[in-house]
């Protein structure tokens, strides 16, 4: 059995942490602090076919999952594994938040957006920034670190020269490489096309 204390934990961390952990283990114990990561972990288990119960302990919740079959059971199909069409995605990004409305949940949500392309398959072709989209390689640091991991995992980082230098960005782009438009026009034209 292995426990996972994912208290305080930012979606989608409780998840991501706990399907690791259901890879090496048939049971698994994670607690944590809120029902959205509980009902996530409810989900999760619904998706892997793990019988799943849930116990509230004061503020706290308990998840316990135990898989029904011996492996866990994979929500990507043979062809999402082995790369297919999915692995031809280009990512779109126009802004340094996600959604609209408050502008410091955009920010957590962009966030757990990048980190969770780095923990699941199949990687994008193409992550695309241009807009204010261009202050996450350049002035986020640990969007920066999320997608130094892709880049390293062969996903083309891209960030618009013009929208750099209308930020004044140039000197901090560590990450990548600066774009043109003809270039990104060719990447939207010739692959599908996720725009955030």
């Amino acid at each position: 059995m292995i426990k996972i204390d994912a208290r305080g934990l930012n979606c989608p961390e409780p998840v991501i942490k706990t399907k690791k952990a259901l890879e090496e283990e048939n049971l698994v114990v994670a607690l944590v602090d809120n029902e959205t990561a509980c009902k996530n972990l409810e989900k999760l288990g619904q998706k892997l076919n793990c019988s799943t119960e849930i116990l509230e302990l004061d503020d706290d919740f308990q998840i316990t999952l135990s898989q029904i079959e011996e492996e866990v059971a994979s929500s990507l199909t043979s062809a999402e594994l082995e790369g297919g069409e999915d692995q031809n995605k280009v990512y779109f990004i126009r802004s340094d938040v996600l959604g609209n409305g408050e502008e410091e949940l955009g920010e957590l949500l962009i966030k757990g957006f990048i980190y969770t392309l780095t923990e699941t398959a199949p990687l994008p072709k193409s992550i695309i920034f241009i807009n204010e989209g261009v202050k996450l390689p350049t002035l986020n640091k640990e969007i920066k670190q999320n997608l130094k991991i892709l880049e390293e995992a062969g996903v083309e980082i891209l960030s618009c020269g013009t929208c750099l230098e209308y930020y004044n960005l140039e000197d901090k782009l560590k990450v990548g490489e600066v774009t043109n438009m003809y270039t990104i026009v060719e990447r939207l034209n010739s692959n599908p096309v996720v725009t955030v």
